[in-house]
């Protein structure tokens, strides 16, 4: 029993694991049905499949696709400088003591100085480029016209698999006629690209390595 066990969780391990996503639930979704096609009736035109006059190929209704053109691209930067210098000179000295005890001091020259300096430089910089396009599906039509899309991208490459995922709010007035957008005008836009396998895993500590590195104070 315990063999079958060790087998078990062996085979689990060595399965490819679907990485998380945080695109908008779910990825996909099947076109309600407008109407109850008509039994043919023989002509060339059927009323179940005809389309209005002036509809064009946009999308606008739950299951319709629309493709996003994902063209991302961000620069941060921010660059801090901090500096501070202060100085003190202080000086005292013991000319005259006459009619006075302690002339021993006299001739006594005291002096005192002190000085801080301190100087501070930060910098970051951040540079992200994203590209490419992807097909998704509207899974939601909002109250004010807009869709709700969603859609995942799979490549298996050998053995390491890339998932694509994006997701967000379109307005269908910036789609254009050919359906399709750029992810600039995408609202709410979640875009993911992930990898599930050998390369993605080696690039993670494994879990026994975690956890001492959580509980040993040195």
């Amino acid at each position: 029993m315990k063999r079958l066990a060790w087998l078990a969780l062996i085979a689990i391990s060595g399965c490819t694991t679907v990485p998380p996503t945080n695109v908008h639930q779910p990825m996909t979704a099947r076109p309600a049905q407008r109407f109850t096609a008509p039994v043919g009736n023989g002509a060339i035109f059927q009323a179940g499949y005809s389309k209005p006059l002036f509809e064009d190929r946009r999308a606008r209704l739950v299951g319709d696709t629309v493709t996003i053109k994902i063209t991302e691209s961000t620069t941060a930067s921010a660059a801090n400088s901090n500096k501070l210098d202060k100085s003190n000179d202080q000086q005292a000295a013991v000319t005259g003591l006459s009619g006075l005890p302690g002339k021993s001091l006299l001739g006594l020259n005291l002096a005192a100085t002190s000085s801080t300096a301190f100087s501070g430089k930060g910098a970051a910089a951040n540079n992200n480029a994203f590209s490419g396009s992807i097909t998704v599906t509207v899974i939601d039509v909002m109250p004010n016209g807009n869709l709700l899309v969603s859609g995942e991208k799979q490549l298996a490459i050998g053995e390491e698999q890339e998932f694509v995922r994006i997701s967000g709010v379109v307005n269908p007035s910036f789609v254009d006629f050919s359906n399709t957008i750029d992810s600039s005008k995408v609202a709410d836009a979640r875009i993911e690209y992930k990898s599930s396998g050998q390369i993605s895993e080696g690039q993670f500590m494994g879990w026994m390595a975690r956890f001492f590195l959580n509980v040993l104070p040195f």
